[in-house]
């Protein structure tokens, strides 16, 4: 893989407009990066609170940062002083208590927070245990939550790429310009390789990249529908399972090659 500006650690970001197929896709990246050796060691970093990666990866995980928000909400609301103080020590092993190790790859799922209100100051304090945790992998593939939260919230600072997942709907389009925008213009986060991917496609090929050309958006990839996908992705069958050249996972292994192992 190339390298990264991140201290040696290639991070990618998968975003998108909510129910495009943004975790179906992240599984298959994943599974392509694995296929590829080429990767190092691998973390995938569930982000959105749904957990979706979990059962499209066929993973589980014992506990998630978002129970280990609650462990630190507690303490620092009630805890003694003492206890505040040693939440920055105990802060690091809190999140690797929260990493689940796979055969070929390592899992981090973020879950949701039971505490209501806003806790900017503990996003921080992951956001600083996350970068220290990164120091470990090669790859880090970050599936996003829906919309714009992700890049709003800084989950990083910078990204190598970020690949934006649209369906073939104006919806899907004008969510990918307004990140589009949140990353060139606004300057949110730094990216270094932005792109489109559409995801689901029947036709219309042309037609979608000239829609993409429009926005001034760079496509990296048309991923077709898929029936054995839609199929595993019905009953819970992990993604990861499908037959290599599936038209989906072929189509997402040309992705990674092209854009993200080049």
């Amino acid at each position: 893989m190339t390298q990264s500006a991140n201290n040696g650690t290639t991070l990618v970001s998968v975003c998108g407009k909510g129910g495009t197929g943004k975790t179906a896709v992240t599984a298959m990246m994943t599974r392509a990066l694995v296929d590829s050796r080429r990767a190092g060691k691998l973390l995938v970093i569930d982000a959105d609170p749904a957990l979706g990666q979990l059962s499209a990866l066929g993973a589980e995980v014992e506990r998630t940062m978002g129970q280990v928000r609650e462990d630190i909400i507690k303490t620092a609301k009630g805890g003694t002083d003492e206890a505040k103080a040693a939440l920055a020590d105990k802060l690091e092993y809190l999140v690797f208590e929260a990493l689940s190790e796979k055969e070929d790859f390592a899992l981090l799922a973020m879950g949701r927070t039971e505490t209501l209100g806003c806790y900017c100051p503990v996003n921080g304090l992951l956001r600083g245990a996350i970068g220290a945790l990164s120091e470990s992998f090669d790859t880090i593939l970050i599936d996003g939550e829906a919309g714009l939260e992700q890049i709003n919230r800084q989950i990083v600072r910078r990204l190598d790429t970020l690949l934006i997942i649209s369906d073939a709907s104006a919806r899907g389009l004008e969510t990918a310009a307004v990140i589009k925008n949140m990353v060139e213009e606004e300057k949110v986060i730094e990216c270094g390789k932005l792109g489109l991917v559409f995801n689901r496609v029947t036709g219309n090929e042309d037609l979608l990249r000239t829609s993409a050309d429009k926005l001034g958006l760079s496509v990296f990839g048309l991923v077709p529908q898929d029936e054995a996908l839609a199929a595993n992705d019905m009953v819970g069958k992990p993604i990861t399972d499908l037959p290599a050249d599936s038209p989906g996972p072929a189509a997402v292994r040309a992705i990674v090659e092209n854009f993200l192992l080049s």
